[in-house]
């Protein structure tokens, strides 16, 4: 069924899938412990009507379809592995190398994903910090 999908609504899915993981995992803080599948759904399901164009063009028939349901929930796991599996690139690498060490900190990530959380994060903090000590 989702094959049936033009290449737009299936890239439009796929993302979907991806940026709602990633936010997923970053109000978690990216604790795998406390990942819980039923939240991440709820989560997809929150930003698919909310924030996603593909939604609105599938049909009812094939949304209400147990093949459909099936086919989706392979994907989500195709695109949650491919989230892990994608490792930090070299300037992430080095960008966090450098947060962590003004930050005193000694985070473990494994994908790009929780790097660019962590690059976030910590540069947030940064910049807190610098707002503090400023005023």
């Amino acid at each position: 069924m989702l094959s049936s999908l033009s290449q737009g609504i299936k890239i439009s899915i796929t993302r979907s899938i991806k940026i709602a993981f990633e936010q997923y995992m970053a109000k978690i803080s990216w604790d795998e412990k406390a990942y819980r599948f039923e939240d991440f759904m709820d989560e997809w399901r929150t930003y698919i009507h909310t924030s996603s164009s593909w939604y609105s063009k599938v049909d009812s028939e094939m949304k209400s379809s147990p093949e459909f349901h099936e086919e989706l929930a392979a994907k989500i796991n195709e695109v949650i592995e491919k989230v892990f599996s994608e490792e930090p690139t070299a300037e992430q690498l080095q960008e966090l190398a450098v947060l962590q060490k003004k930050m005193g900190t000694d985070f473990d990530f494994s994908c790009r994903s929780e790097a660019k959380f962590y690059i976030e994060l910590l540069t947030d903090q940064l910049k807190k910090r610098r707002a503090a000590d400023a005023s």
